[in-house]
């Protein structure tokens, strides 16, 4: 008999979810929640009952029921830094999951405290696979020209872990043996170095790192920065331009690639630039990973919404198939990645981590990089 797995997955307008039976998805859909009642709740996390009340709706319009259900998965949160793997859910984990520890306020954050919600209801165990704060830099990629502050890992694990295991399935490969460089291309976007299994390095996708995206600023010269607060703009502005209003929203006023597009279409040169820029840092950031890897890269993975765009693989295979082959896997495995996690628990086949456990050696470990701010 089949396990049963339900996963769930919030976003900034809605919240994905799947059924599975054991890794086969038999239902998905993405209920759409309404912008401007998302935009009255001052924090995400009050935004838990209404969001649990559209699923509930779902599933009884659906006739959908999780009686009995083996395992619900919730995308994990901005928690304590943690190595990839499944986490079997803790009051800890949850915890640290509402209060943001990790620093980034961002929707997945709902996504095990939905899970919690339903399995009070039905049952069933509650998981966590790959959050957006797994950490496996190297010591060279942590630090930074400010003693006291590093960088932090911060992205989207989830998906490229899951492709490029898929990929290395596909292709008979180990993920564990081989070298790839793994680009998450979105509203966010996620350049990553992978060594014989391990995420080595990347672009903060949330802290003003890496590329600019259609929501985000990317990198940019802290000078510029601290020219731009002293115009009277304040902190707070300048953290939303990190993570919703930088990148396309903040040249165009809107995130909508298509959008962008049709402008390049009708003959805006202005769009055109911005488009072409977009791609450029993108490919450079391909290229910094490159360097990373000391140029020993079995293959370049694109993933994610936006490889929906010709012109995008184009222009990085024109400037980045030099490094390695390039594969193209259109949308996301982020849902399929959940529920492989829990079914090789359910199956026996891996153990769960316990998350204070993992966290307690991660931080031990980083002590050694740590020194005070001076």
């Amino acid at each position: 008999m089949a396990f049963r797995i339900f996963v769930i997955n919030p976003g900034s307008t809605s919240t994905k979810l799947s059924l599975f039976e054991d890794r086969k998805e038999v239902y998905t859909t993405a209920v759409v929640h309404d912008a401007d009642e998302l935009k009255s709740f001052e924090h995400i996390n009050d935004q838990l009952d209404y969001r649990m009340r559209v699923i509930k709706d779902f599933l009884k319009e659906n006739s959908i029921d999780l009686t009995g259900i083996d395992a619900i998965v919730g995308r994990g949160g901005s928690v304590h830094p943690v190595p990839s793997g499944v986490f079997e859910v803790s009051r800890e984990l949850l915890e640290d999951t509402r209060n943001s520890v990790g620093g980034m306020i961002h929707p997945s954050c709902l996504g095990v405290q939905l899970g919690r919600e339903l399995q009070k209801e039905y049952g069933g165990r509650l998981f966590m696979v790959d959050p957006i704060c797994v950490d496996e830099y190297i010591p060279e990629a942590r630090f930074t020209g400010i003693r006291g502050i590093r960088r932090k890992s911060i992205g989207h694990a989830l998906n490229l872990k899951g492709t490029l295991k898929h990929h290395c399935e596909l292709n008979g490969m180990e993920y564990e043996e081989n070298n790839f460089i793994a680009c998450h291309i979105d509203g966010g976007i996620s350049v990553t170095a992978h060594r014989k299994g391990k995420m080595i390095d990347g672009s903060n996708a949330c802290g003003g790192d890496g590329p600019f995206t259609p929501t985000r600023t990317g990198s940019i010269a802290v000078t510029d920065l601290l020219d731009w607060l002293e115009k009277g703009h304040t902190i707070q502005e300048g953290r939303m331009l990190c993570v919703n209003n930088g990148g396309f929203v903040n040249h165009f006023k809107s995130n909508d690639g298509d959008e962008l597009k049709r402008r390049i279409d009708e003959g805006d040169e202005y769009a055109n630039l911005i488009w072409n820029s977009f791609i450029y840092n993108i490919a450079k950031a391909i290229g910094a990973m490159a360097a990373t890897l000391k140029g020993d890269v079995q293959g370049i993975i694109l993933t994610g919404r936006y490889v929906r765009f010709g012109d995008i693989i184009e222009q990085l295979e024109e400037g980045c198939s030099w490094i390695a082959p390039i594969t193209v896997y259109h949308g996301e495995l982020e849902h399929q990645s959940m529920a492989n996690g829990a079914y090789s628990v359910l199956t026996g086949k891996v153990q769960p981590l316990d998350y204070h456990t993992e966290a307690e050696k991660l931080k031990e470990a980083h002590r050694f990089y740590e020194v005070p701010v001076e």
